[in-house]
């Protein structure tokens, strides 16, 4: 058994290549052979968001708190609340983020395949977030 103390693992700030806006990432957890999967406590302020991008082995989001929004290419912005689990395919293009006025936190879940959680694409427009 491990335990890992809260506030053992210092937060970050979420990269402005991979974010729009202020984020706090807290890392939970990660892959320890022989699993794959990882997570993290990802706090979006208002207005902020993900770039476009894709996991290998898909995501599950888990809201905890606020009002946020999520999307996949193709598809309509939908709002997520505390509560929702949120899952993207493998390879589904999608962002997520907070509301334009509210802040959003969730626990994301993702697995690594061939050391590689995430695919990074470009930011989103602001005119796809506001959709």
């Amino acid at each position: 058994m491990e335990i890992r103390r809260v506030g053992s693992r210092p937060s970050g700030k979420g990269p402005a290549e991979w974010f729009t806006g202020t984020v706090r990432i807290d890392p939970l957890f990660g892959a320890a052979e022989p699993s794959r999967a990882g997570g993290a406590l990802v706090t979006f302020e208002p207005g902020a968001r993900t770039a476009w991008h894709t996991h290998p082995l898909g995501q599950t989001l888990i809201v905890t708190a606020g009002c946020g929004r999520a999307q996949r290419e193709g598809g309509p912005v939908e709002e997520i609340r505390p509560g929702d689990v949120v899952w993207f395919p493998p390879g589904e293009k999608h962002w997520h983020g907070a509301g334009p006025t509210t802040a959003m936190s969730h626990i994301a879940v993702q697995e690594t395949l061939d050391g590689r959680a995430v695919e990074w694409l470009e930011p989103v427009a602001d005119e796809q977030y506001g959709a």
